[in-house]
């Protein structure tokens, strides 16, 4: 493509709105234009970008015999409702009513479409196992998009789906789905690695799934990985202990101590001159359900944290929220010196597996500048205690799978891919059934496998690039090869000319051709747009030696080649890059 004939425009500055490499990049390059907040235009050499992604995807995808369909991006509320989350998807869902006044939505995700399509096709295991996908747009109403396409409101999904008579069918399918996966960010060029997960709302809860995350400083998912073996899970599903700690004796008896104006671990701690792990956190939670609400009082060591997905899911309930301060009030809770002993009334509590019941703590004790002292929570509460895991995982904690046993480290990631086991949470909610070999009617389990195609793009601008631009990897690049002219006479233009024209036949050719601007323009520029090869004729150097300049994009490595040299260079460096 020439650009004195293309759509491109560069700018000089960082927009004001963005913060990480990839939104920054992005619009400065010219491959993408806001819109709204979260609402992007794809321009041309952005879509080209799209479009590699897509096309890896699809070849991958197809080879494992998925077929490829395309569902409405508005969908009937009437699914949604027949599911139960028209209301459980909350804010996300962008909702509307059509002039019948229908209700309708424009799809965040497409479960309900697509199990709606196989119940009213599918009647017999021996149609089974069937697996579908689309590569199509999202939209879920964040409340606070940002990262340009890494949050962005309006997306481009791969979202697969598929059915299964029985678990071992899905086992193999999900199998599939996670070596085409990976099949496809390797041929992409990114660094990633693939970690349990938390299926979240989407998901059956104690079934398989997994992400697939870019390694990128900026990533907001924090990744747990152990040293010693090949242990690695999202932070909010990662199960690691505590590295070994010294508790206080369990003998001494139960002591109020007060504890002026100190509402904080770290206060109390100073003040009883105590490691702040030798107290306890308690945390005012409650559950929400559609038919009810549910208070309870988590404990966690004085220096952990509470991972609220693993709360969620072991209290069962589709909402959970921390109490305001009103509502503490409301409860009787004494905001700072909360805690578990002589409580005042009957309250869930449920303790953080990492504490051990039998040692001594510091907590509150649910007055107004004091704490308990020697509080023992075997011994000092009545009844059964129930414990569960519910620390969030961090640096320095340890993993111990079988035999192995070592530290673990935190790094972060963007989520470029995530494959679920649904099991038959949404066939039976939208009632589709077939006929089971034995002639029994059964829900079908199913599979669920989603792959950001936009938020890729990001993610691998967020991984490769450097002061000056973007760095392509060559399988996504729109183009391959940024051929400048840096040329005054029409001798020198013309053999630039014919050079495009030779090249373009076998390689995807981005040709500078913009007549009045200078060198250090169209350079910087084809530094910030980031093609993995620039070619260079300048009409000095090559009047002078008859050479051209080939530059590696992301090892600045250069070298010179005559014309005849060219496309067998260009072909060996495309080789070596690919």
């Amino acid at each position: 493509m020439k650009l004195s004939n293309g759509f491109w425009q560069t700018y000089k500055e960082h927009p004001s709105d963005a913060t990480i490499a990839s939104h920054q990049l992005m619009i400065r390059a010219g491959l993408i234009h806001k819109s709204q907040a979260g609402l992007y235009n794809f321009l041309p050499f952005g879509l080209r970008a799209v479009q590699k992604v897509e096309k890896i995807i699809r070849e991958e995808i197809n080879k494992i015999g998925a077929m490829e369909i395309a569902m409405s991006v508005v969908t009937p509320g009437e699914l949604w409702h027949e599911s139960g989350r028209w209301d459980a998807m909350e804010g996300l869902m962008l909702k509307a009513k059509d002039r019948a006044g229908r209700d309708i939505c424009l799809s965040p995700t497409n479960e309900e479409a697509v199990v709606d399509i196989f119940r009213k096709t599918v009647k017999s295991y021996k149609q089974l196992p069937v697996s579908l996908y689309q590569i199509n747009m999202k939209f879920r109403d964040e409340i606070r998009p940002r990262f340009g396409l890494m949050r962005a409101r309006e997306f481009i999904m791969k979202d697969a789906y598929s059915f299964h008579e029985n678990w071992e069918s899905l086992d193999l399918v999900y199998a599939d789905f996670y070596k085409a996966y990976s099949n496809i960010f390797d041929r992409m060029g990114l660094n990633f690695i693939v970690v349990e997960a938390d299926a979240g709302a989407m998901g059956a809860g104690k079934n398989k799934t997994h992400e697939f995350q870019v390694l990128a400083k900026s990533g907001e998912d924090k990744v747990i990985i152990c040293e010693e073996c090949d242990y690695a899970a999202n932070i909010e599903k990662a199960v690691t202990l505590r590295e070994p700690l010294e508790f206080n004796n369990s003998d001494k008896a139960i002591e109020l101590v007060e504890t002026p104006n100190m509402g904080t671990i770290e206060e109390v701690s100073n003040f009883l001159k105590i490691k702040q792990h030798q107290s306890l956190k308690s945390l005012a939670y409650a559950g929400i359900t559609e038919d009810k609400e549910e208070v309870f009082l988590v404990l966690m060591l004085g220096d952990d944290e509470l991972n609220e997905i693993k709360l969620k899911n072991h209290v069962g309930h589709e909402h959970i929220k921390p109490l305001t301060d009103n509502e503490m009030m409301g409860e009787g809770f004494v905001k700072g010196q909360l805690g578990p002993y002589e409580l005042g009334r009957e309250v869930r509590v449920i303790f953080d597996s990492a504490i051990p019941l039998d040692a001594g703590f510091t907590t509150g004790a649910n007055k107004k500048d004091f704490h308990y002292m020697n509080f023992v929570p075997r011994r000092d509460l009545k009844g059964e205690i129930e414990v569960a895991k519910l620390r969030l995982s961090r640096a320095g904690d340890i993993c111990k799978i079988g035999d192995k046993e070592g530290p673990v480290v935190e790094i972060s990631g963007i989520e470029v891919g995530h494959i679920f086991q649904l099991g038959d949470k949404y066939t039976k909610a939208l009632d589709a059934k077939v006929l089971d070999r034995n002639g029994k009617t059964i829900h079908p389990l199913m599979g669920c496998y989603g792959i950001g195609v936009t938020r890729i793009v990001a993610a691998a601008i967020e991984q490769h690039h450097d002061e000056n631009g973007i760095i392509w990897p060559l399988a996504i690049a729109p183009f391959h090869i940024h051929f400048t002219a840096i040329a005054k006479s029409a001798e020198i233009k013309n053999i630039c000319d014919e050079i495009y024209e030779e090249i373009n036949g076998e390689f995807e050719v981005l040709y500078d051709d913009r007549a009045k601007l200078g060198p250090g323009f169209k350079f910087k520029d084809a530094d910030l747009l980031g093609l993995p090869i620039r070619v260079v004729l300048g009409e000095r150097d090559y009047k002078g030696d008859g050479l051209l300049e080939i530059t590696i994009r992301k090892t600045g490595e250069t070298t010179k080649v005559s014309k005849e040299d060219l496309i067998p260079t260009l072909r060996k460096l495309l080789k070596e890059l690919s």
